[in-house]
């Protein structure tokens, strides 16, 4: 990102779905967007390996294509998408000050669309062998793993969706959850088939308490507590899906108001506490973590902004 002294109309921090359908709104208004991303363009939607319940795909979606998508039509119209991690947020009046890894961006409107990343167990060998054996993307990483057993951890609609991925190349998946499913039923009728099949084998009360590597260099073994009593499960790589944390470190001192899990406050217009800043997707408080609401939320703050710039000309 070459140094910028412009004062854009707005800056989207982050390019998933919600930003990408934002951009679209913006930029076919003429109002100068600039997009910064620091991973993966579309977010976990890019990564997500098959998308059922987007509207307009009557045959389903791949996340990658959806994203890519998204991507070109925000384009088409003129976004700017850069590449850079935020990581602090400042005001001088009514600009937004914008500090990341490449320089620092100035703007009249922002929105903060950055996301969710995933959950981490906190075991021993989890962080050591983070991509020798330990993942969190079945998308990404399973091919990896033909004819191999693996662990899934967790009991919510990802886990068992991924894990029902994972059978396309797994030999055998033990399915660990730490107390019970909680996936829709359609996703369990599909886990219900997959078990019956012999593909999976599901473990209620049993919880992930190191992740081994007995040569130091590949996980072989998984130790856990099943039911209050030690078992150990020999497998080729864990796939851990327990949850999301938002994306929200950089807001530290910023001002703007998170609520007790981290996820930003917004009002009915989706601004957040800071005037002229406003939020959306899986990163507001209050949302619902499904592509097709991060993208209405999208579509409703580029409405918003607009307004909040008309405001702003006239003041």
């Amino acid at each position: 990102m070459e140094q910028d002294n412009k004062l854009h109309d707005v800056i989207m921090i982050g390019a998933g779905p919600s930003a990408l359908c934002a951009a679209v709104y913006t930029t076919r208004e003429d109002i100068d967007t600039v997009l910064v991303e620091k991973g993966a363009i579309g977010g976990l939607a890019a990564i997500t390996d098959w998308v059922d319940n987007y509207p307009g795909f009557s045959k389903g979606v791949s996340g990658l294509d959806l994203a890519s998508e998204l991507q070109a039509q925000a384009e088409r119209f003129g976004a700017d998408i850069r590449f850079g991690d935020v990581s602090k947020l400042s005001f001088d009046g009514d600009t937004k000050l914008v500090e990341t890894s490449e320089g620092v961006l100035k703007a009249k409107a922002l929105l903060i669309a950055t996301g969710s990343d995933y959950k981490k167990l906190g075991i021993p060998g989890e962080a050591e062998y983070y991509g020798r054996g330990v993942h969190y993307c079945a998308t990404c990483d399973g091919a990896f793993y033909r004819d191999c057993k693996l662990a899934v951890v967790g009991g919510g609609n990802s886990a068992v969706q991924e894990a029902l991925f994972l059978t396309r190349f797994a030999s055998h998946i033990d399915l660990l959850v730490r107390s019970k499913l909680r996936a829709s039923d359609v996703l369990q009728h599909e886990l219900d088939k997959a078990v019956a099949e012999g593909k999976i084998t599901v473990h209620l009360e049993t919880i992930p308490e190191e992740i081994i590597a007995s040569d130091g260099k590949l996980v072989d073994k998984v130790r856990c507590v099943k039911s209050g009593e030690p078992v150990e499960f020999t497998v080729d790589a864990v796939f851990v899906f327990i949850g999301l944390l938002p994306n929200t470190g950089f807001l530290a001192g910023s001002g703007v108001e998170l609520d007790p899990v981290g996820m930003i406050i917004t009002d009915k217009n989706l601004m957040t506490s800071v005037p002229g800043v406003f939020a959306s997707g899986d990163v507001r408080s209050g949302a619902t973590a499904q592509i097709a609401s991060a993208v209405g939320e999208g579509a409703t703050a580029a409405l918003k902004i607009r307004e909040y710039l008309e405001e702003l000309e006239r003041q």
